[in-house]
């Protein structure tokens, strides 16, 4: 069997993406509040772009709409984000959760692209 470079990056990227987040190291780049598990944030707490855990345990970010979630921000994979990394919003790159038919979730709004966030 022969075995590439290429091959044998992927198979180590495939092994750290499954592994679980460090806790410790998610605590830091939330500034030490709470890491949300599931579908919705913690109210009152979280802040737009802290790190998550989404219910279908992928790394995720608090962000405006997306799930049910009342007035608490939604807890998105990764995956399932669009995101700047030209813009900024409370230190990491702006995101928000994509919305069916090529929309994104803006709180209440479906945005068509970033530019027309509310970022803060």
């Amino acid at each position: 069997m022969k075995f590439t470079l290429a091959t044998i990056f992927l198979g180590i990227a495939a092994v750290a993406s499954a592994l679980p987040q460090d806790p410790a190291l998610v605590a830091r780049q939330n500034q030490n509040r709470p890491v949300p598990r599931g579908n919705c944030c913690v109210a009152n707490t979280s802040l737009k772009q802290d790190a998550c855990t989404a219910a279908n345990g992928q790394a995720g970010r608090c962000v405006p709409g997306g799930n049910n979630c009342g007035s608490s921000l939604s807890c998105i994979a990764q995956s399932s984000l669009t995101c700047d990394n030209n813009v900024i919003e409370r230190g990491k790159s702006l995101c928000r959760a994509n919305a069916a038919r090529g929309g994104l979730f803006d709180g209440a709004n479906i945005i068509q692209n970033l530019s027309q966030a509310s970022v803060n």
